[in-house]
């Protein structure tokens, strides 16, 4: 079995944001256990930028990319110190990846960084894998590290993800005040309105929104997932014992690796609107997208990106990679095959997305 585990700042540090060692000393004790049992584990550890705040005694997180960055350089190697002491202590290897969201959106990449990991656990080694918050960009933003972890988990094919968090689960209403879900077979508006976006210690980047996100993308990966109080003593165990503690979320499906890269892995470039006509051939029929059915491309977006197809509400149904750009989309758009030949003489596809390279959401 491959399981998937993620940590969040706010189970790492204590009041003052210093790392708390006994916390680790813990998680480390129960993966070692599932290591022993012949399970791979992965393990996404959140903490770097929090870890440095405590070193510095910074207080509040900051929010400038610079400081974030700071932060993450002095603590990232005050973290896996931590881990490397506590896991060589129970005969376990562990190692350091760092990834990027380039790591993802480039096909390459991906796969290189996926065999990677999946040699890791072939040699018994845990992968601790974070966000490189020191050399990312725009890519800082997107490290909430739920959505990380549902991404290496969907690329490694794990059998479960659990991410492990400040809270029991997922509340119908007020945490800890309204009713807690076991278990969600399928993330709907309804399931989306009861989270709450809010990180309340100020050292964290996620909240239930990216959880909810991450439980989409992993539902879709095939992958199942649970959110559970990591302050609970034995709650990994507790979990991959099969007791029903905290939030567990459904596989809906399994995508095959490469439409799973382009549902999840890529970064999309612009937006596809459809019509009424184009969104039913897509999501009911199985069709390539047509330039006819095309009424608007927005971004500037070029020819291999990946792309957003939403419908004319602006609801996104799927995402694929676009054999035009978007200034060639917005010539074509709305013609039929004949008239774009007309238009673009040397055109050498009659779709601007083959099904071949699109996922339904």
């Amino acid at each position: 079995m491959r399981v998937v585990i993620k940590v969040g700042t706010n189970l790492l540090t204590g009041r003052d944001g210093s790392l708390d060692r006994g916390r680790i000393r813990v998680f480390a004790e129960e993966l070692a256990a599932l290591r022993r049992k012949d399970m791979q584990v992965v393990l996404v550890s959140s903490g770097a930028i929090g870890a440095g705040m405590g070193k510095l005694g910074v207080t509040k997180r900051p929010s400038s990319l610079r400081e974030k960055q700071a932060l993450a350089a002095i603590g990232q190697p005050l973290l896996m110190d931590a881990y490397q002491e506590n896991f060589e202590r129970l005969g376990i290897t562990i190692a350091q990846v760092l990834l990027t969201r380039q790591d993802f959106d480039d096909r390459k990449r991906y796969l290189n960084a996926r065999s990677t990991l999946l040699t890791l656990l072939d040699l018994g080694v845990v992968p601790i894998i974070n966000e490189n918050d020191t050399v990312a960009v725009d890519e800082i933003n997107f490290g909430d590290n739920d959505t990380l972890a549902a991404l290496v988990a969907g690329k490694v094919a794990a059998d479960l993800l659990i991410l492990l968090t400040d809270v029991d689960g997922l509340y119908s209403g007020v945490p800890g005040k309204s009713p807690l879900i076991p278990v969600v077979a399928k993330v709907t508006a309804e399931i989306e309105a009861c989270a709450s976006c809010v990180s309340g210690s100020g050292k964290g980047t996620g909240g239930m929104k990216t959880k909810l996100n991450a439980a989409r993308m992993a539902a879709s990966a095939g992958v199942k997932m649970v959110i559970a109080n990591g302050s609970t003593p034995g709650i990994v165990t507790r979990i991959m014992g099969g007791e029903a503690v905290g939030t567990a979320f459904l596989p809906q499906r399994s995508l095959e690796a490469r439409k799973c890269w382009i549902a999840f892995g890529t970064k999309c470039r612009g937006k596809i609107v459809v019509d009424e006509g184009a969104e039913r051939a897509l999501t009911l029929q199985g069709k390539s997208l047509l330039p006819s059915g095309i009424t608007e491309a927005e971004g500037r977006f070029d020819v291999g990106d990946a792309v957003s197809i939403v419908n004319p509400g602006r609801k996104e149904i799927g995402r694929g990679l676009t054999y035009y750009s978007a200034a060639t989309v917005n010539k074509i758009k709305g013609k039929k095959t004949s008239d774009v030949r007309k238009i673009l003489p040397d055109a050498g596809f009659d779709e601007v997305i083959h099904r071949d390279n699109l996922v339904i959401l």
